[in-house]
């Protein structure tokens, strides 16, 4: 009996990467003419993976999200992985807005994944483990067409394949 060949289905944003690309954009908002003294702020929380954007207001925010946006893509960080929470009124005026960065794979998606992958027929075994979804065959063709098959799909998360074994 031939070994079974495996990969991973994970959902990962490099912490240090985010890290680099918010340093680059408090730079540019200390830099930018029309973002100067406007009072935004860009903070990072490593431990809790959010981001905290003050501004004074909605446009400028928007500014702001645009610069950040910039820097995430020069930095290949995928924009899918910060998920944005509402607008929230902070005092003396500004508004406030926490976005979270996605890491591991949520239950609810994994779930999709595992019935998307199965409804196609695929020779493959679909086991979740955790925040990853781990997909196995004797057939390193079928786990090809597993890979192929979920990178056109959008699940709203960007999704990284490793340990592809």
């Amino acid at each position: 009996m031939a070994k079974d060949q495996s990969f991973d289905v994970v959902s990962q944003v490099d912490l240090q990467e985010v890290d680099n690309a918010v340093q680059q954009a408090v730079k540019e908002l200390v830099q930018r003419y029309d973002l100067k003294d406007t009072g935004s702020t860009i903070s990072l929380d490593k431990h809790a993976a959010t981001l905290l954007v003050t501004a004074p207001s909605d446009f400028v925010f928007k500014q702001v999200k645009d610069v950040l946006d910039t820097k995430f893509v020069k930095r290949t960080i995928d924009l899918k992985a910060i998920t944005w929470g509402k607008i929230e009124a902070a005092s003396g005026g500004t508004v406030r807005i926490t976005g979270t960065i996605v890491n591991g794979i949520d239950i609810e998606i994994a779930r999709k994944i595992n019935k998307e992958v199965r409804d196609e027929k695929f020779k493959v075994k679909v086991q979740i483990e955790g925040d990853k979804v781990r997909i196995s065959s004797g057939s390193r063709d079928d786990l090809q067409a597993v890979i192929v098959f979920l990178k056109a799909k959008d699940y709203g998360i960007p999704l990284q394949f490793n340990n592809y074994r």
